[in-house]
């Protein structure tokens, strides 16, 4: 995979592949960036964004601390399942 960030001071751009990419199916896709410096060279950016998708995440975990999985009870429970359906 590549990706690159540039700005084209033309409306047409040359791309050199890899050598793994050639004769391959590829997608080029082009959109502008709002702020290239800041998605490329802040580190502070990949920062604020990892911890963005964190709290968006945290709302699916949970603490399993003290859960214990008993095999024996789920499968008497899909045995009781099966057999009432």
């Amino acid at each position: 995979m590549i990706r690159t960030i540039l700005k084209s001071n033309k409306n047409w751009l040359t791309l050199e592949l890899p050598d793994d990419l050639v004769g391959k199916m590829i997608e080029v896709i082009a959109f502008s960036v709002e702020d290239a410096k800041a998605t490329t060279e802040d580190p502070t950016s990949k920062e604020i964004r990892i911890t963005t998708f964190k709290d968006k995440l945290r709302s699916f975990t949970f603490n399993s601390r003290g859960y214990r999985f008993d095999r024996d009870e789920a499968n008497e429970y899909l045995t009781y399942l099966n057999s009432n359906c």
